[in-house]
């Protein structure tokens, strides 16, 4: 079977991680990053050529197979368009883009190119969240009422120093790079949200980020249950907790731990979840941690698609979703 070539562009932490799952899967052929000490370093580690404009790596690096996007979030969708005009399928990190318009323009270019678009949302792939899903799926909660999601989690100004992040044009806020995997799951589990009111305020990071780091949400799902979403990246110290509580007819589930990596709480009529499997750790960064590293799923679902015509775990169509929740919550927010 013909190994797959990739590229990535944009060199920041997160590409390290693609680097790895990619060379245990394929060839790294190319890697790009505006900052040259980025992309010569990760180009050195993994035997690749390295570039520093994403035109010169389209032009020069003909039959790419598959380019993984990791630029800031703001270049996400001028970049997987670029990538899917020339010829490549197209794995994109989170968030799909900072706008609907942008996530629409994206599936226009890959179904003009005939190429495929994938959406990284490993989160899905947590043990305890595919369990729950499982039992959603199953009806065996019965009724949804309502459904709570708190995250949270710290980021403090070393995290934004020096950086993209924190800017409107290129971060987008809090929910877009924090906790967009979240938001995908609400609507992933429990379907499409038609109403939202929210709050949010800047406590900590005043002349730091140009957004809120403190948000709260009340959503009305289409299924006629409510759901709260308390965040902040103001836990002292470190990050809290990651958790998904849901209060069914038949049964209640708490899927919690920093990032949604434990199954805390389980009272479901004539039914018990057990035997999950360990999951992967974080995604660690140094100084701070990320959501579950499920990074290597992704690449297997792709390889799945790509070699098998198997089925696209997370479609674009989803990133999509995640990004018109967003754009919701921050539409209807009054900043106190």
């Amino acid at each position: 079977m013909k190994k797959i070539r990739f590229a990535i562009i944009g060199c920041g932490r997160i590409a390290q991680r693609h680097a790895a799952h990619i060379t245990n899967r394929g060839v790294l052929a190319a890697v790009c990053d505006v900052v040259k000490e980025r992309a010569d370093e990760l180009a050195r580690q993994y035997d690749a050529t390295a570039y520093y404009t994403i035109e010169e790596l389209l032009k020069r690096e003909a039959g790419l197979d598959v380019v993984s996007v990791c630029s800031p979030n703001g270049l996400h969708a001028e970049h997987s368009i670029k990538a899917l005009e020339a010829g490549s399928h197209v794995l994109c990190e989170k968030p799909m883009a900072l706008r609907v318009a942008d996530c629409e323009s994206m599936i226009k270019a890959a179904d003009k190119a005939g190429k495929r678009l994938f959406i990284i949302k490993q989160n899905r792939y947590n043990p305890p969240v595919e369990a729950v899903k499982r039992v959603l799926d199953e009806g065996r909660l019965g009724k949804i009422y309502s459904v709570q999601l708190n995250c949270f989690w710290n980021r403090g100004a070393d995290y934004y120093a020096n950086s993209w992040k924190g800017s409107l044009k290129m971060d987008g806020g809090t929910l877009f790079t924090q906790f967009s995997h979240f938001i995908d799951l609400l609507y992933w589990m429990l379907g499409d949200i038609i109403q939202v009111r929210s709050m949010m305020h800047n406590y900590a990071h005043q002349g730091i980020i140009e957004f809120e780091d403190t948000g709260a949400v009340l959503l009305q799902f289409a299924n006629g249950a409510m759901g709260t979403i308390n965040y902040t990246v103001n836990s002292y110290g470190k990050n809290m907790e990651g958790s998904l509580t849901i209060f069914g007819e038949k049964g209640t589930v708490k899927i919690g731990g920093q990032y949604l990596n434990e199954l805390e709480y389980q009272h479901i009529q004539d039914y018990k979840i057990e035997n999950l499997p360990v999951g992967n750790i974080a995604n660690q960064y140094g100084t701070y941690q990320g959501s579950m590293s499920n990074h290597d799923k992704v690449y297997d679902n792709l390889l799945d698609v790509l070699h098998n015509n198997g089925s696209m775990t997370t479609s674009a169509w989803d990133g999509l979703k995640t990004v018109s929740i967003i754009e919701k919550i921050y539409s209807t927010a009054v900043h106190i």
